[in-house]
């Protein structure tokens, strides 16, 4: 009797051993199961996304990041020094070797300090034959001095953000269009003499909020000498500043004004392809910035994509701890920034 109380009391241990198991197997199963699907979903639909939007045309972040070390690699790119004039040669050639027919506008310009200044914009057209024309802009030079830091502050910056940012991503697209080829006209321009701007010493507030003329000389002397028989752009995109980790680009007052048409339509698409914390849906006050001259002089609607936020220190608009200090270099740039910025930009080129 007792050997079956034995068997009996054996096999129920068993039983109860495998039920427990197998109950915790199915529950895990259920748990996860609704995460896998979630993440599946979450795929699917920025796959069909990007099958919507983005007929043509991948950015690759990484091939970005390159351009701009290679800018950094040559120094600080302020007029009248060798790194400058290197740079510029390598940017001619780069953007020819895209397939982009490139002109240089020379020219000289009077800085704050009365200083005279050569000013060296370069200007590449893809599919000059095309009816629709969109123009794509950012500065290439580098801050004269680091006016807003604490150590080496009448030596100049490399810009990597501020300058090389803008330019590698606008490569960047040069490199995919020529690849996959686009049917608008694109123009692509770099300005020169941006950053030559009166100093500040220490501010903690960007010189760019005030609203006088010593910025932005490139763009002043292109759109001043724009010859009669220029086929304007429908509308421009400049980029500036936009490599920063982190980076917060809100909707410009000038931007708004001039270019609110397809500055509302490309916020909303870097919002749909996931880039919505980038693309902000606040208002940010008037900056004097490249597109500034390009809506008033030139009178082309361009809007200004650039890194603006509330400083926590000063709770007022700012550019970054690093803009215009030593620390604006190859560490603070994100790929992930130039990415959104890149790719919705490249999205709304080939959709428009």
């Amino acid at each position: 009797m007792k050997l079956v109380i034995l068997a009996i009391e054996y096999l129920y241990r068993n039983i109860m051993k495998i039920l427990i198991h197998n109950f915790f197997i199915i529950l895990v199963f259920f748990l996860t199961m609704p995460s896998c699907n979630s993440e599946v979903t979450s795929t699917k639909k920025i796959e069909k996304k990007i099958e919507k939007w983005n007929k043509s045309g991948v950015f690759n972040q990484d091939s970005a990041y390159k351009f701009i070390a290679k800018q950094v690699y040559y120094g600080p790119r302020v007029p009248n020094t060798i790194g400058h004039k290197k740079c510029g040669d390598w940017i001619v050639t780069k953007l020819s070797s895209l397939g982009f027919n490139v002109r240089e506008q020379i020219g000289v310009v009077t800085a704050f300090n009365g200083a005279k200044l050569p000013v060296r914009n370069i200007i590449g057209s893809f599919n000059e034959k095309a009816k629709k024309k969109i123009m794509l802009c950012a500065h290439w030079d580098t801050r004269p001095f680091a006016d807003r830091d604490t150590f080496n502050i009448n030596q100049p910056i490399v810009g990597a953000n501020d300058g090389a940012s803008g330019v590698g991503v606008l490569l960047e697209i040069a490199r995919v269009v020529e690849k996959d080829s686009i049917e608008i006209g694109l123009e692509i321009i770099f300005f020169d003499v941006e950053d030559y701007g009166a100093p500040n010493y220490n501010s903690s507030f960007s010189d760019l909020q005030t609203s006088n003329d010593t910025w932005c000389l490139g763009s002043q002397y292109w759109s001043y000498n724009i010859s009669k028989d220029y086929q304007k752009p429908e509308f421009g995109i400049l980029l500036d500043m936009v490599g920063a980790k982190d980076a917060v680009f809100p909707k410009e007052e000038i931007s708004r004004q001039y270019a609110g048409y397809h500055l509302n339509k490309l916020w909303k698409l870097g919002k749909y392809l996931g880039y919505g914390n980038y693309f902000k849906k606040k208002i940010a006050p008037p900056l004097t910035d490249d597109h500034t001259y390009i809506n008033q002089i030139a009178q082309i609607p361009t809007m200004d994509i650039i890194h603006y936020d509330i400083s926590q220190s000063t709770n007022r608009f700012d550019f970054g701890h690093f803009h215009h200090t030593h620390k604006d270099n190859l560490e603070i740039i994100d790929p992930q920034t130039l990415k959104a910025v890149g790719q919705t930009v490249l999205t709304y080129l080939y959709n428009i």
